[in-house]
């Protein structure tokens, strides 16, 4: 993937710091995605690696598929409810130290994870993770969009946030294999060492002071505006951004579903050992990952000279995984089935990515990591908190596959609220060029 720049614009020539000298490498930003990217790996793998031990702590525990599911819901919540307020605070303290706070924490707090000795020991610390994890997607992918061009946030955002598939297909797939060979407690252990490991090497090598040598040329912001600090209520008053914010968290609902409950699908309906089928959900895990880079792309190709082409892109994306999530678990087990399935969950998260970038668009740099922050919120309430567990209730009800076939109703509302929001962008677009010219 290639960078573009706004042309006539100094970043074409190289990175500009503050004061308008030049950088001396055009590396140190991939630097920072790197190791942003890696702590996101391992941010998912410690979250997810409790789905591929489902049939264990089913079966050790006596719990609930409702139980079971509550216990990846209550991550996603405490990410919810806290994103906003922890990313308001990060572009206040520091985006840098938050990081690898945060990573520090929701290590320490899977380790707990591997002594917990029941089903409320194991929620306290899954409470723990969820508030390490918190605003972890939304400080980090305004690190990442702050020094890279507008004309690839798509792409970049999709990248970034397709870390947590990729993360989680490592939890998954190493959780399943390490649980079958040395116990489910040291799959929490090897995913709490990596974060700790990670969280030293960021520390190490990024700093706020090497950060501010790089500025964002590709974005409508201007250079007299570096220095600005947009009003925290500007998050609050740009209609297109909320259609953006519900769209993100409708259309991640499935997404976290097949995050969460492939492993137990494969192990019931397809009768795979533990380690087994999560393996082949890794696979299912790993389409969805490679689906938000590879829409993010698309959807920066479709809008690279008009933006307001993502919104119908994450429309596009968002009806081709309803159509085939649905017809694949409608169908017998099988071989259609999981062509079905793979082609759903490839397009299952595919409007990360251009959300994202609309969402960047529509804000100021000065409060990015605040309105990422509200979008996580979005992300996790109406998506990854609640997925997993309306899915996991249903299936005591009607069998997990009945479930998964109702699952992807929810896109229906994340295409109303894309189709009103690309109707809203324009006045969005106003809205932020008036914030600049206060």
């Amino acid at each position: 993937m290639q960078l573009h720049t706004t042309p006539g614009t100094p970043a074409a020539d190289g990175p500009i710091d503050s004061v308008g000298n030049t950088g001396r490498t055009r590396m140190y930003p991939w630097l920072v995605f790197v190791l942003t990217f890696a702590l996101l790996l391992a941010d998912y793998m410690s979250r997810q690696v409790l789905s591929a031990v489902f049939p264990v702590l089913k079966t050790q525990w006596g719990l609930t598929d409702s139980r079971l599911g509550s216990l990846n819901s209550v991550v996603a919540l405490m990410v919810g409810l806290l994103t906003f307020p922890l990313s308001l605070l990060a572009d206040r303290w520091g985006r840098v130290k938050s990081l690898v706070l945060m990573a520090t924490l929701w290590s320490v707090a899977t380790l707990l994870c591997a002594v917990a000795a029941n089903y409320h020991q194991m929620l306290g610390a899954r409470f723990l993770v969820g508030v390490g994890e918190a605003a972890y997607g939304s400080v980090g992918i305004a690190l990442v969009l702050g020094i890279f061009g507008s004309r690839v946030h798509a792409a970049l955002g999709g990248a970034f946030m397709a870390g947590g598939s990729f993360g989680s297909v490592l939890g998954v797939a190493a959780g399943g294999a390490i649980a079958v060979h040395l116990g489910w407690r040291w799959s929490f252990v090897t995913m709490a060492l990596v974060g700790l490991v990670l969280a030293a090497l960021f520390g190490a090598l990024v700093s706020e002071r090497k950060l501010a040598r790089y500025v964002d040329r590709g974005s409508a912001e201007s250079v007299r505006h570096s220095r600005f600090r947009a009003p925290i209520s500007t998050l609050f008053t740009n209609p297109a951004v909320w259609c953006a914010y519900v769209g993100g968290g409708a259309q991640l609902f499935t997404a976290a579903v097949l995050l969460a409950w492939t492993p137990s699908f494969f192990n019931r309906v397809y009768g795979l050992a533990t380690d087994t089928a999560a393996a082949a959900a890794s696979g299912v895990v790993l389409l969805v990952g490679a689906g938000m880079v590879c829409c993010g792309v698309v959807a920066d190709r479709i809008g690279r000279r008009d933006l307001s082409r993502k919104w119908p892109a994450a429309v596009a994306f968002c009806a081709v995984s309803l159509i085939c999530l649905m017809l694949g678990f409608s169908i017998e087990p099988g071989p259609a089935q999981l062509i079905l399935i793979g082609i759903g969950a490839w397009f299952s998260g595919g409007s990360s990515g251009p959300i994202a970038a609309v969402v960047a668009d529509l804000t100021h740099s000065s409060v990015r990591a605040s309105a990422m922050g509200m979008l996580t919120l979005s992300d996790s309430l109406l998506g990854m908190a609640l997925g997993p567990f309306v899915v996991g209730l249903l299936a005591d009800r009607c069998g997990l596959t009945a479930a998964l076939r109702l699952a992807p109703l929810a896109y229906l509302v994340a295409i109303a609220a894309l189709v009103a929001g690309r109707c809203l962008y324009p006045a969005g677009l106003r809205k932020l060029a008036a914030v600049h010219d206060r």
